[in-house]
């Protein structure tokens, strides 16, 4: 069996709609899918190979990402390596994961900060561990952006604008509640409400495909899960989108309070 047949199995668990790669495998593609995978390999041998398409999934996925065309949004989700009552005896992710605080709240394993278009496609994604900040990553995944960003107040800092203003790229973000609030432009204040579309990918991506469960047992079936995960979201047909015409938006007032 080719690294590539295990790589499109891995992707299609993703939108298949099965909680657990097992009975997918058991199931739909054994007794269904032979003609289309005439060397298919049992389940076993199927999860051995699974970290043999680490770097076609990373190839693949980096061949599917879109461009930026001047409106994106980022925001951090995290992934939950275990539950918090067994961190200390987990030992799948020990040294790498680390327990980190969210806004849902604390939690033990990884964080995955993504950049959408205004369209929804995927522009740049990366994963680091839990108690990283959400502002560390931005300045790497915005090194092809240009235009406005949109952020949640977690990633609110001075010096953070002031690199990506260097960039070509404008940071819009809400202010805190003890901060005066300055002259915005329309068009930020609708973006700002409308920055949940990439929650709402993040969100497709944890329900639809498994994007995070606490069923791993190493490392690279960790990555390989969460690229077959973005890649099968790059495939989506139909993403979420803000449905911007940007000759409408030229219409808009200057500034608002």
């Amino acid at each position: 069996m080719r690294v590539s047949e295990v790589r499109t199995i891995l992707i299609l668990f993703q939108t298949s709609g099965f909680r657990n790669f097992q009975t997918f495998s058991l199931h739909p593609v054994c007794p269904h899918l032979t003609r289309a995978f005439p060397h298919l390999v049992s389940y076993s041998r199927c999860v051995a190979w699974a970290a043999d398409a680490l770097l076609p999934l990373a190839a693949f996925l980096a061949t599917r990402v879109g461009r930026c065309p001047g409106l994106s949004c980022i925001d951090s989700t995290p992934l939950k390596g275990c539950h918090t009552w067994r961190i200390k005896s987990h030992q799948v992710f020990q040294g790498v994961a680390q327990r980190g605080v969210s806004r849902t709240g604390w939690c033990y394993g990884f964080k995955v900060p993504l950049v959408i278009t205004d369209q929804g496609a995927l522009v740049a994604a990366r994963f680091t561990p839990g108690h990283v900040e959400d502002r560390q990553p931005v300045p790497t995944l915005a090194r092809r952006l240009w235009g406005k960003l949109c952020g949640d107040r977690g990633s609110l800092s001075h010096a953070l604008f002031t690199r990506l203003w260097e960039q070509g790229v404008q940071f819009v973000t809400k202010l805190k509640k003890k901060l005066k609030p300055p002259l915005l432009p329309l068009l930020d204040k609708l973006l700002l409400r409308q920055r949940r579309l990439v929650e709402t990918v993040t969100d497709q991506r944890k329900h639809i495909c498994q994007l995070e469960h606490t069923r791993h047992r190493s490392l690279t079936n960790f990555v390989v899960n969460l690229l077959a995960a973005l890649s099968a979201y790059t495939s989506q047909e139909k993403k979420p989108s803000l449905h911007l015409h940007m000759d409408e938006l030229q219409d808009l007032p200057a500034v608002v309070f």
